[in-house]
């Protein structure tokens, strides 16, 4: 220990001796920490390279590395992607937080404010509102407010704009002398001029000459001084305090909270004038405005405070006399005169004791703890060391202003220390900084006993969210399985408000946000109805998922407003969407506008196609919305050409029809200057944006029939109206679209006049696309406009473009020939010889898609026919058909048919040539034929003869046909089965029910399930057409048959019987009935849900008509089903119910129901409350009267003795 002792002291006297010569020469520093060495750059680089890779130090490291690079790998590692330097190296990506990778637009999302809770008002009912909650109206009215003050604050920036805009265009003003605060000023009797220029202020320069200031030091005026002395006006310190009554003068007041120093120069002034007093020139000192004028003032009231003093007579009223404010012990009136603290002094006061606790003197037992016991000594220190007070501690030391609010310091949790974070009690997982604006609760160690049971509720809700954010899996599981099935014992309210904020929170993660959306989705199936508040809550939050960039964002988006619009309904959505349609957000017109104006093309393209787009989405409103742009889209159209022409054209072309109709009407003739000239363009897309313009101009209401006819006919038909614009199919397309269009317009005549000429050109496309135009403008406008001769031209040019066709594509041709043709109507009577002579000799070409166009084109202008009277040409025409049925192409013999069919409509069974029993036979057997087109025309034709010619057809041969048709119940299009089930009715009741219906249930008996099902449905039309009492008994005869199959059919027969039959069922109720207990109580599925489909029918069918002991006694043996679990089978059984209680009244079943409501076994109860809740939901008010009578207690009276007497 000496030792130690003696080599301390020896170091001691160096340093006392080195310091002592240091004074003597010069200022000296300790060189061994500044860097007083040889080198102190020793060992370090000197220098940085220019480019990223490090430089060799000398030659040999060059040559080494030149021959190590032989050994390494190949240089396409070089190409491959690397990850960041920032990038962790364990191999997993750090977590992102959304807002991370946000642009400004989609963070405007964190601004949004969830709004209080909405009126829900199914809830409420009819009852008023509590006046707290807000309704649709208040919502709808702020909405309007906002708009308007939107409104109102951009009128004012216009206005602003104009001033300025005003304010350059006029000349400067020529530059004044800048004058010095002290000048005196150079009119000592007035200016004028300057008085009316610049409004004068009232300063303490001003004032006449004053008392001599009074010192610090100097005694306390009395209350009778202070009137008498002119007051005295001091210069104003930084540390003055508040004024006091004698200096309240505008130029000593705390400025207002607006900033506005009273007393400082007005605007409109010119900085260097000084400011007068009026017709005074004393000049006016201009203050600089300090950010400690804003000193807080004392309490202004005028009524004392306790242990304040009364202000004596003599002061200005309303300032209340300071009592001993920051003396060293100040008065308690003076602690409770002080006000609010600023932020800024909080943070100061804040700052300053972290400082003091970080910097507070380590005790012996700390230093004790931090060094080794052994091998120091412990120093007192030298008599004359003070403590070094920086600069920092020296401002905060500095005396706070008079007036400066007390701080009053806050409780402090001292278990938490600074920057460490607090482990979470209860096994809670770890908390993040920012997740303590959230949970911070949870770490008060309070006694949860105390709290109150919303606040338990919250906390327990708060305990969970924490978990599934923060938790492990686990964990998470388990709390969200927890808030699922405790969603509504917590409440929507709690919930919500606790969940919402958190995925507004700024530091949210992507994974976090999922699971915090899940909760929301799993929250919202158990919360339903109770939604209905915080819906317009929820949206706030979700709607902006929809736009993010991560795909499965806007998926968990769309399920969330999925789900909250089944949960809350059609009317809650609309009511809390509704106001935000029309929000106040910027309009995505003025968004993308500047870019019409945009140096680089392709951005003024697609800004162009951008408004077209936008112009299409809003059609036919919005034109408001257009306004801004319609300028430059206007100047832009006479400057560009190309693809940029394209874009503003089309922009234009959708914008047009949002306008009124004579804004439209003159703004269609300015831009038809530019799409005139426009129709010669050789660009294809050109032309076709082109043609769509004028498709819009002239469909615009307001664009007159002479302008389009005069100004843009003749161009449009000449650059258009050519062949090769028929061989583009969207050029083609678009062409015939717009002719069209210009037909609708200026009429039939002009535009089939122009291209009537054109049916007879060489080329065929261009010939269908003539052919087109004209069938869409006949079948719009009809025929009246057209004139003999155009009438001429027309049959003539549509005969020779018919017989010219080679093309696959003859549909066109067709269509228009038969448009044609029913649009001239009798005045095609003349051409008829020689149009039917033209389709003879077609029938009669090799060609079968000719043959099939010709047979095709009869059934077209069959109608026609007979309106012109002409039964003999059509008769023919019939003996022709017949002669061509041996046909072997059968889409050729399908058109045959269905001429035949079309023919035999028309002309009737009477006249029809052949005669129908030779017709009839000749088409049995091509019921065989299973081509589609075939048996459809066919048995459409078997069936239209059955039922208006069944009697000139023996029996035999219809019976012939009934074997037939059994087979084509196995087609696979539905409307042949169906053209053939209702065949059998039209038999069944030309030569009787008996021998059809022994067809149809030997038919029973087979294997295939579509065959059976359609066979019952033939008994069931048969049953309808020829009376029930027909079929019934071989129907109930046939169910004895043991068979499967065969009673299955027979009951789904009886089912559809009953279904068509309806009221006619109260006659044979009573007959079926056994036969429908033995199905209901029979051990197949099959039979009991056939059976329950036939009892519900027939309820239905005899409501009201007296047949209830008989439903009851089915009704008997429908219930024990209702515990099926087949989903069919409880199908059918509860339809039946339903049945019943529409046939019997909700009473009935409910008594039924009442036995098993509240039953000890869930799933009995689960089946009796079902059923009771459909006869809730469909006969509520008939159940009042069947509720089972209450007794009455002390305060409740249950009985109804109207309701008794009524009944």
């Amino acid at each position: 220990m000496d030792h130690m002792d003696a080599e301390i002291a020896k170091t001691q006297e160096e340093r006392r001796k080195m310091e002592e010569v240091a004074m003597l020469t010069s200022v000296t520093f300790d060189a061994d920490l500044y860097g007083g060495g040889p080198d102190r750059f020793e060992g370090y680089e000197r220098s940085i390279p220019v480019t990223d890779e490090e430089e060799e130090a000398d030659g040999e490291r060059r040559d080494i590395a030149r021959r190590m690079a032989s050994y390494t790998g190949p240089k396409s590692l070089n190409e491959l992607p690397r990850g960041s330097e920032g990038e962790d190296d364990s191999g997993f990506k750090k977590p992102q937080r959304i807002i991370d990778r946000e642009d400004d637009y989609r963070r405007r999302r964190l601004q949004r404010i969830i709004s209080p809770e909405r009126n829900d008002p199914f809830a409420t009912g009819e009852a008023t509102p509590d006046p707290t909650v807000r309704t649709y109206a208040d919502v709808m009215r702020e909405q309007a407010l906002q708009r308007q003050k939107e409104e109102i604050l951009k009128e004012i920036a216009k206005k602003k704009e104009e001033e300025k805009s005003k304010a350059a265009a006029e000349p400067a003003p020529t530059a004044q002398k800048r004058r010095n605060r002290w000048d005196q000023s150079q009119e000592p009797d007035g200016g004028a001029a300057k008085k009316a220029k610049t409004s004068s202020v009232a300063s303490d320069w001003d004032a006449p000459d004053s008392t001599p200031g009074i010192g610090r030091w100097d005694a306390t005026p009395t209350p009778g001084r202070v009137a008498d002395a002119t007051p005295s006006v001091s210069r104003r310190n930084r540390w003055d305090e508040t004024p006091t009554p004698g200096r309240l003068v505008d130029a000593d007041a705390t400025p207002a909270a607006g900033g506005v120093t009273p007393g400082a120069t007005p605007a409109g002034m010119t900085w260097d004038a000084t400011p007068k007093l009026a017709g005074l020139a004393t000049p006016t000192p201009k203050r600089q405005r300090s950010r400690w004028d804003e000193t807080p003032a004392t309490m202004g009231s005028a009524t004392p405070l306790p242990g304040a003093v009364t202000p004596a007579a003599s002061f200005t009223p309303g300032v209340t006399p300071v009592g001993g404010v920051d003396l060293a012990t100040p008065t308690p009136g003076a602690i409770n005169l002080r006000g609010a603290m600023t932020p800024e002094q909080y943070n100061l006061l804040r700052w300053e004791r972290d400082i003091e606790e970080r910097n507070r003197p380590l005790t012996d037992e700390e230093l004790d703890a931090m060094f080794p016991q052994e091998g120091y000594k412990i120093l007192d220190p030298p008599a004359s060391y003070v403590p070094i007070r920086t600069p920092a501690r020296k401002l905060l030391a500095t005396p706070t202003p008079l007036g400066t609010p007390l701080y009053a310091i806050p409780e402090e949790n001292r278990g938490q220390q600074f920057d460490v974070p607090k482990e979470a009690p209860g096994g809670l997982p770890f908390m993040k900084q920012e997740d303590y604006q959230y949970f911070g609760a949870l770490l008060n160690e309070e006694e949860e006993e105390q709290l109150s049971p919303e606040e338990q509720k919250e906390r327990k809700i708060m305990k969970l969210l924490l978990k599934v954010k923060n938790g492990t899996p686990p964990q998470r599981k388990t709390a969200l399985r927890q808030l699922t099935d405790k969603a509504r014992e917590f409440g929507a309210g709690p919930l919500f408000n606790k969940i919402l904020p958190l995925l507004m929170q700024p530091t949210l993660e992507d994974q976090e946000r999922h699971l915090l959306v899940k909760v929301i989705d799993r929250v919202l199936y158990k919360l339903d109805e109770l939604v209905r508040p915080f819906v317009h809550k929820i949206l706030v939050v979700i709607e902006p998922l929809l736009i993010d960039e991560d795909y499965y964002a806007r998926v968990e988006g769309r399920e969330i407003i999925s789900n909250l619009s089944k949960a809350a309904g059609l009317a809650t959505m609309i009511a809390a969407m509704r106001p935000d349609i029309d929000n106040i957000d910027e309009s995505l017109v003025e968004i993308i506008e500047h870019g019409l104006s945009d140096e680089n093309q392709k951005v003024r393209t697609i800004t162009a196609l951008s408004l077209a787009a936008l112009a299409e989405a809003a059609a036919p409103y919005g034109i408001e919305s257009f306004d801004s742009v319609l300028k430059p889209l206007w100047k832009g159209i006479r400057s560009h050409r190309g693809k940029v022409l394209a874009a503003f054209l089309k922009a234009i072309g959708f914008i047009i029809p949002l306008m009124d109709a004579v804004y439209a009407s003159y703004y269609t003739k300015e831009v038809m200057i530019i799409l005139i000239r426009e129709f010669q363009s050789p660009d294809e897309e050109m032309k076709k944006i082109v043609l769509k313009v004028v498709k819009q101009c002239v469909s615009t209401e307001g664009v007159e029939a002479d302008y389009i006819r005069n100004d843009i006919l003749p161009e449009f038909f000449r650059n258009f109206w050519v062949r090769r614009m028929a061989l583009d199919r969207r050029n083609y397309k678009q062409l015939v679209d717009t002719t069209v269009e210009i037909a609708n317009k200026v009429g039939v005549a002009d535009i089939v006049g122009r291209i009537v000429e054109d049916l007879k050109d060489e080329s065929e496309p261009y010939r269908r696309m003539v052919m087109e135009t004209i069938e869409k403008v006949v079948a719009n406008l009809g025929a009246s406009d057209i004139d003999a001769r155009l009438e001429e031209l027309l049959i003539d040019g549509i005969l020779y473009a018919f017989q010219e066709q080679t093309s696959d594509d003859a549909n066109v041709m067709l269509n228009g020939f038969g448009a044609v043709v029913n649009a001239l109507g009798q005045r095609v009577k003349p051409y008829l010889p020689q149009i039917c002579g033209t389709i003879k000799w077609r029938l009669n070409n090799k060609s079968a898609k000719v043959r099939q166009q010709a047979a095709d084109l009869i059934a077209r202008i069959a109608i026609v026919m007979k309106q012109c009277k002409e039964e003999q040409l059509m008769g023919h025409l019939g003996v022709v058909l017949y002669e061509y049925l041996g046909e072997e192409y059968p889409e050729v013999l399908g058109s045959i048919l269905g001429a035949l069919k079309a023919i035999v409509n028309v002309i009737g069974m009477t006249k029809m040539t052949p005669p129908i029993k030779d017709l009839l036979p000749r088409l049995t057997p091509i019921l065989k034929n299973r081509h589609e087109k075939v048996q459809e025309n066919c048995i459409d034709l078997v069936g239209r003869i059955a039922d208006r010619g069944a009697e000139f057809v023996p029996a035999r041969e219809w019976m012939r046909i009934c074997f037939e048709l059994l087979e084509m119940l196995k087609a696979h299009k539905k409307g042949i089965r169906r053209a053939t089930v209702n065949t059998f009715g039209y038999i069944a009741k030309a030569i009787g029910p008996q021998d059809v219906l022994a067809t149809l249930l030997n038919n029973l008996k087979v294997q295939e399930r579509q065959n059976r099902v359609c066979t019952t449905v033939a008994i069931a039309i048969v049953a309808e057409t020829c009376s029930p009492f027909t079929v019934l008994p071989a129907l109930m005869n046939e169910y004895r048959v043991p068979e499967l199959n065969v009673q299955n059919g027979v009951l789904k027969s009886l089912s559809f019987l009953f279904e068509y039959i309806g009221e006619m069922g109260k006659d044979y109720i009573y007959a079926v009935t056994p036969l429908l207990e033995d199905a209901l109580m029979d051990r197949d599925l099959v039979h009991r849900q056939t059976a329950a489909s036939a009892v519900k029918h027939m309820a239905l069918g005899v409501a009201g008509l007296g047949c209830e002991d008989a439903l009851v006694h089915l009704l008997n043996y429908v219930w024990p089903n209702i515990f099926e679990t087949s989903p069919h089978v409880i199908n059918a059984v509860m339809e039946a119910v339903e049945g019943m209680r529409v046939a019997l009244g909700a009473a009935v079943i409910l008594n039924y129901c009442l036995q098993g409501l509240f039953h000890p076994a869930r799933k009995v109860r689960e089946v009796y409350w079902k059923i009771y809740n459909s006869l809730y939901i469909g006969s509520q008010d008939a159940l009042v009267a069947a509720y089972p009578t209450l007794e009455d207690e002390a305060n409740s009276v249950y009985s109804r003795p109207e309701l008794v007497m009524f009944i």
